[in-house]
């Protein structure tokens, strides 16, 4: 089955004659949940950068659905969504106009835009801000608009940041069923977090990342046989890994 991500052989950065990321290799399958995991400066947003285009690869590819962004721009591009770990509003606009807004954006229909905006707004116990400005809300909750922009589109792959930071705990509980939905329904999920016990329970594989190179992936069968620690937990065995123990 074909990728819906696939990175082949990655090098980039910030700067043309220094690579942050040096052979970077990975892939997400239809309905797989990967979790990007790694310390500050690891190069995980490095990575996602990369994916959205927002860096050029210095060496390698990058393919959604088979794709490079040179060769197919609107389609790779709309073939995912993106959750930053730092929401970032028009504030101007209120939350039903942010909604629409990604929705003419992304061309979702009347009737699904209707649909899904029903349905967001009320798993995130936000309808009774649908008509207020965002410039006048919580962190979290300007988080909670950032995920519903993204829920509403449907796309094959989310990317999400940090998805976790900012939200209540009905709001986690909100996000990972949904998650889990979409999933269920073919989506394909890349997540960076550092809350390593959470996506333990809802990640398919993990890519470990260390001073921009991958130190293990596979699922946490693997990434225990990479650590040496054949009981750990993802946690335990992550901090074995970049503290310098074994790797594949």
């Amino acid at each position: 089955m074909e990728p819906i991500l696939e990175i082949n052989g990655l090098y980039g950065g910030y700067f043309s004659h220094k690579s942050v990321l040096k052979d970077i290799s990975f892939r997400v399958a239809p309905g797989e949940m990967v979790g990007l995991i790694g310390l500050n400066g690891a190069g995980k947003s490095t990575t996602i950068k990369h994916i959205l285009g927002l860096l050029h690869p210095q060496k390698g590819t990058i393919k959604i659905k088979g794709r490079t962004l040179k060769e197919a721009p609107e389609e790779y591009r709309s073939s995912f969504t993106y959750v930053p770990e730092s929401p970032e509003l028009y504030e101007e606009l209120s939350i039903m106009e942010h909604l629409e807004l990604t929705a003419m954006a992304y061309g979702v229909g009347k009737a699904d835009y209707s649909s899904r905006t029903d349905r967001l707004l009320e798993t995130f116990h936000m309808k009774e801000k649908a008509n207020g400005f965002s410039a006048h809300l919580s962190k979290g909750m300007r988080q909670k608009v950032m995920i519903m922009n993204a829920f509403l589109v449907e796309p094959p792959l989310y990317i999400i940041d940090e998805p976790f930071l900012g939200l209540d705990p009905l709001g986690i509980r909100s996000l990972l069923d949904l998650m889990v939905d979409m999933k269920k329904q073919g989506a394909s999920f890349l997540i960076s977090s550092h809350i390593l016990s959470t996506i333990e329970r809802y990640c398919d594989r993990f890519v470990v990342l260390h001073q921009g190179e991958i130190l293990a992936q596979g699922g946490l069968e693997e990434i225990r046989i990479a650590a040496g620690t054949p009981e750990a937990g993802l946690d335990d065995a992550f901090c074995t890994l970049v503290r310098g123990g074994r790797q594949l």
